[in-house]
């Protein structure tokens, strides 16, 4: 027998034999379902048979046959039924398990969330994309029609998203786009660190997203369910079908707060905050101006995240209050890091380091946040030895700044597009999808190894526009990509270190050295984060106006 786990109380198997009950009785299951039809191959025994070895192993068994490739609404329901009745854990089985499979993920349309059904049955060994639109729809064959069609559909209406449609339409005035997006607001996320150190007011990082749509694009104010490349279409939450012929995805990450046990519970309170949310960037600022001494801890989770040099701007312009205040020498920071480098391109980090002597910051590398008690303001880490193995180890503190592990949203990571990480596989140059020619990606979802910053997607949004435009033939040659990204970290009120690097971290400074050095703290870069990035990024980059992002084109 080979089982496989669905959930806490089904687990499903290929054909099972008489022989198999006792075991299947003694591995702690109390009810077994078959799914397969008597007499669909030569090799099986029948149910009778299956049905009284069960009896003598004191199993509760059901029968419930679906035919291969034709498993209907109505079974899905049944099989729920008896789900909700027979005693549990429970085994189902049929020839390979795929049907049983089917039938659970019918059964618990509206009662688990798709992603996680997706997710399970691939784990499992079975693929139920195909199935996307009936548990979408409640777990009922849904009406083969198309709610809407447009000639591009954006998903997604962040930095990426509208930047792209901007790009596009400033290309080709007259095309019909459409941008897919439930949310009401839209953050300028690069001026959240400025919120975090009272720089900047909460208010001034958020517009509505009517108010940011480029002017002439169609706003499908709805959320992502599926994607279904091989049919040029999405689906939408409630099953609703949007059709395209060329797509662009650019969702943005997903924030995973319940990755760390605890922290959902004690953000906002107990000294626990983050800058990656904005309700709580305020509430970091609050906390620095209150601290006067004692355990401030800033943490790092594994990298894909994004823009990895903000969890350090919020300690370095935290210790910088400190410093101000004369209260620096009272304040114990550690910086928590779960990679083993301070930051991924070597050129910066001489200057980062002299921060990070004059600030007395202690560093921590290979220690990953997995647990935080807000009451008793303790968290906890899994530490890396040397060896490879991992022990757990628990800090106090009085202030906790929390950056949490991030993924692809689940949409993204049980769809099509995805590869084998998760991520949207797209070429690192091109920002086409490797398998289906009319979709395109950028910003943080894609599997690119550029940084996960907003000035990333403002080099990416010229590329896709003109390679997207190229592929309806209403442009000529290719855009390339070559993997620019910016950090500019804030080593202290007032400067900044501006890393600017592509891929493989190539430095790739947008100022002449005499201007800005890079390499080297400038207030000129303090500067242009305050007063320039702000207007360049509302004005320029969701206007469609390229200032220093036009793309480089080959052939």
């Amino acid at each position: 027998m080979d089982i496989k786990t669905l959930s806490t109380v089904l687990s499903v198997s290929a054909q099972i034999y008489a022989d198999d009950l006792q075991a299947v009785a003694k591995a702690g299951f109390k009810s077994v379902i078959c799914n397969r039809p008597d007499d669909e191959g030569v090799d099986q025994p029948g149910f009778n048979e299956i049905q009284a070895a069960a009896s003598r192993e004191g199993l509760e068994i059901r029968y419930l046959p679906a035919v291969s490739g034709k498993v209907t609404d109505e079974q899905g329901v049944a099989f729920g039924k008896l789900m909700d009745e027979l005693p549990k854990p429970v085994l189902a089985y049929c020839r390979t398990g795929m049907r049983s499979t089917t039938l659970w993920a019918l059964a618990s349309a509206g009662k688990i969330a798709l992603p996680l059904i997706i997710e399970a049955s691939a784990k499992a060994g079975f693929d139920m994309k195909a199935l996307v639109r009936r548990v979408i729809n409640g777990g009922k064959t849904p009406v083969e029609v198309a709610d809407a069609k447009h000639e591009v559909v954006i998903v997604g209406g962040g930095a990426a998203g509208i930047a792209t449609a901007a790009s596009l339409l400033a290309r080709n005035p007259n095309l019909d786009i459409a941008i897919v997006d439930p949310a009401d607001i839209h953050y300028y996320q690069p001026g959240w660190t400025m919120v975090g150190a009272g720089v900047f007011d909460a208010a001034f990082t958020a517009r509505t997203m009517g108010s940011v749509l480029p002017h002439g694009v169609h706003w499908i104010k709805a959320a992502v369910a599926a994607f279904e490349p091989d049919r040029n279409a999405i689906i939408l939450e409630g099953c609703r079908v949007v059709s395209y012929k060329q797509l662009v995805v650019c969702p943005g990450l997903k924030l995973d707060w319940h990755g760390i046990e605890g922290l959902p519970e004690s953000l906002g309170r107990h000294g626990v905050t983050s800058n990656y949310r904005y309700d709580l960037a305020p509430y970091t600022w609050q906390l620095v101006q209150k601290l006067r001494g004692g355990k401030a801890v800033f943490t790092q989770p594994p990298m894909p995240i994004k823009c990895a040099g903000a969890p350090q701007k919020a300690m370095y312009l935290s210790a910088d209050h400190w410093r101000r205040e004369g209260v620096l020498n009272n304040v114990d920071i550690q910086f928590c890091n779960a990679g083993a480098v301070l930051f991924g391109v070597a050129d910066y980090v001489p200057a980062l380091m002299e921060y990070i002597k004059a600030y007395g910051i202690g560093l921590n590398f290979g220690r990953t946040l997995v647990g935080v008690d807000g009451p008793a303001q303790k968290a906890t880490f899994s530490q890396a030895k040397p060896d490879g193995s991992k022990e757990l180890i628990t800090q106090d503190f009085d202030m906790l700044h929390v950056v949490p592990p991030q993924k692809a949203p689940d949409f993204i990571r049980c769809s099509p597009l995805a590869d084998a990480a998760g991520w949207i596989d797209i070429d690192p140059g091109t920002l086409r999808h490797k398998t289906y020619a009319n979709v395109f990606a950028l910003g943080d979802a894609g599997n690119t190894s550029n940084a996960k910053t907003a000035a990333a997607a403002r080099k990416q949004a010229p590329v896709v526009a003109h390679n997207l435009l190229a592929s309806r033939g209403e442009a000529k040659g290719e855009a390339q990509y070559d993997g620019y990204g910016s950090c500019p970290l804030t080593v202290e009120r007032g400067k900044i270190v501006l890393a600017e690097f592509t891929y493989g971290g190539k430095l790739a400074p947008s100022f002449p050295k005499w201007l800005i050095d890079g390499t080297q703290p400038s207030a000129l870069a303090w500067y242009l984060k305050e007063r320039i990035l702000p207007p360049l990024y509302w004005d320029a980059m969701l206007k469609g106006r390229e200032w220093l992002a036009q793309p480089e084109m080959v052939g």
